[in-house]
């Protein structure tokens, strides 16, 4: 997979926005970048899409802009002069397809159908846009497409919102999900720019689904840790349940038998993917302990500790 297609996959959500005014895509990345998706596919549908494309890589070089409804060879050759770093199609013009992959362009056609992927194939095309997505089938179509196609990933676009977002994305064909209900077009023309960032906020909040699973408490010993879980099973009714290492009362708290990271002990944090959660965390400056990484038997990271304490408290992400 190409490297911009590896990064999309990490951000997980691709903004989709149309610019009527040039002057406006400033404003709308940054608001995208401080709501956590530094990434936005700007359609070729207003006269202005390069001219805005052209600005919010110049303001922002390390964000993902790419374009959409990329219907020419003409539009694709201007997309890219612009600073685009991919390109979308809502369809698959064999034309455009061909001179964007002679010229080594990122392009991600829209397909709707096996003839539409086999066409994709033909070009070594390895991820394709499926749209528009809920219309053409939602995920049921996605699923019984995919399965002759095994190298096959898409970026479904087109009625994915926050109350589907995280059943498409935790498909595993899926690298992820196109999207405009956090950047509707008369927001972005009323200026509502700090409207946008929180909607987007919300948007990543759904993604990766962060939640307190459990409390680790340190203790000095196991005989100390003993007394401690008996005293949570005593007071609220929570069995303790005895491991290796630690009593865990109910699911909520865990009792370590020894001093363990932190201070006081530690945070667990739940969320749904991983690796997304990773990428988001580090683009915040956020720093990990790669010495306490874990994976499951796939190599697939399960949990990390974040380097620094919050409160007295080592935080650890953890896989749900």
């Amino acid at each position: 997979m190409l490297d911009v297609l590896k990064k999309i996959q990490e951000i997980g959500i691709v903004p989709v926005v149309k610019i009527s005014r040039a002057e406006d895509a400033v404003p709308l990345a940054k608001a995208l970048c401080e709501g956590g998706l530094p990434c936005a596919e700007v359609t070729f549908r207003t006269a202005c899409a390069a001219e805005a494309i052209k600005a919010m890589t110049e303001a922002y070089p390390d964000m993902l802009v790419g374009a959409g409804t990329v219907l020419t060879t003409a539009q694709a050759d201007a997309a890219m002069n612009a600073g685009a770093k991919f390109l979308v199609s809502p369809g698959l013009n064999p034309t455009v397809v061909k001179h964007c992959v002679e010229k080594g362009y990122p392009i991600t056609p829209g397909c709707a159908n096996p003839s539409d992927v086999e066409q994709a194939l033909s070009f070594g095309l390895e991820v394709v846009k499926f749209f528009p997505a809920e219309a053409a089938g939602g995920l049921p179509m996605i699923k019984a497409m995919s399965a002759p196609y095994g190298n096959v990933k898409l970026m479904p676009t087109g009625g994915i919102d926050a109350s589907n977002l995280k059943s498409y994305l935790d498909f595993n064909k899926i690298i992820a999900c196109g999207g405009s209900w956090m950047v509707k077009a008369d927001m972005i023309d009323a200026g509502d720019f700090d409207g946008i960032r929180k909607l987007t906020q919300k948007a990543v909040e759904a993604m990766l689904g962060f939640e307190l699973l459990h409390v680790g408490i340190n203790s000095e010993n196991s005989a100390q840790a003993a007394v401690t879980a008996a005293a949570f099973a005593s007071l609220f009714g929570f069995t303790a349940q005895e491991n290796e290492g630690s009593y865990f009362n109910g699911t909520a708290i865990e009792v370590m038998k020894q001093v363990g990271p932190g201070t006081f002990g530690h945070l667990a944090i739940g969320t749904n993917y991983m690796d997304r959660a990773v990428a988001y965390l580090q683009r915040r400056g956020v720093e990990l302990n790669w010495d306490s990484a874990q994976y499951n038997d796939k190599k697939k990271l399960v949990l990390i500790y974040l380097k620094d304490q919050v409160g007295g408290f080592a935080i650890h992400l953890k896989q749900k």
